[in-house]
């Protein structure tokens, strides 16, 4: 499970790229953590109650990496859900079904711990990022309780972390803009289709993340 992931740009390039409305975002670029906040691309809508009528505009705003678990878990503030391995589970439909939940979550590269160790015995981080797109988004779901926040969806593996032992991945937005406009627009059969894994092809390896 991918538990950090890089952002090396700052809002002003995240809303070029991904043409959002950056409003006061501060983020300057950085890695990504669990229960840190990050700049995620909403549709814009929200904040305006009622049916979908039109399509919102893009815009960047600051969500915490990390969803409360149900109810039926107490959250002691370590247990949040980091991602979405099960998109029909009851606790996802809902806001998944509703495209104005989904969100794209940029980034520039994600760790995955590999199974071997090193020299000390500590486990590996292995970082990957796309060759075709070097600011990607994967995809994401946001929910609002005490917090603003959000979880990755997942996918199948591909064939290079397979290769390293790993069975599931972040689902990665082809570089189509399309296909962005999909996922946060679209109809929920139509965008579930997106969460495939990513070419190996297009995949490599980086040391660390970008700029570590």
């Amino acid at each position: 499970m991918t538990h950090l992931f890089r952002l090396d740009a700052d809002a002003a390039t995240i809303a070029e790229t991904f043409g959002a409305v950056r409003g006061d975002d501060p983020w300057p670029g950085g890695h990504v953590a669990p229960s840190s906040f990050a700049p995620v691309i909403t549709a814009g809508r929200e904040l305006i109650p009622g049916p979908i009528r039109s399509r919102g505009r893009r815009r960047i705003t600051p969500r915490m990496w990390g969803v409360p678990p149900p109810p039926s878990v107490q959250y002691d503030g370590r247990n949040a859900v980091l991602t979405v391995r099960n998109p029909h589970s009851p606790f996802w439909i809902g806001n998944l079904r509703n495209s104005e939940f989904r969100c794209l979550i940029p980034a520039t590269a994600f760790m995955e711990w590999s199974a071997g160790v090193d020299a000390q015995g500590r486990r590996k981080q292995m970082w990957f990022a796309p060759t075709d797109q070097p600011l990607f988004a994967m995809a994401g779901v946001w929910k609002d309780s005490e917090v603003p926040s959000f979880a990755l969806l997942t996918c199948e593996a591909n064939a290079a972390l397979r290769r390293e032992g790993r069975e599931r991945m972040p689902a990665i937005l082809p570089a189509d803009p399309g296909a962005q406009e999909l996922w946060l627009y679209g109809e929920w059969r139509k965008a579930e289709a997106l969460l495939q894994p990513y070419s190996s092809s297009l995949m490599r390896p980086v040391e660390r993340g970008p700029t570590n």
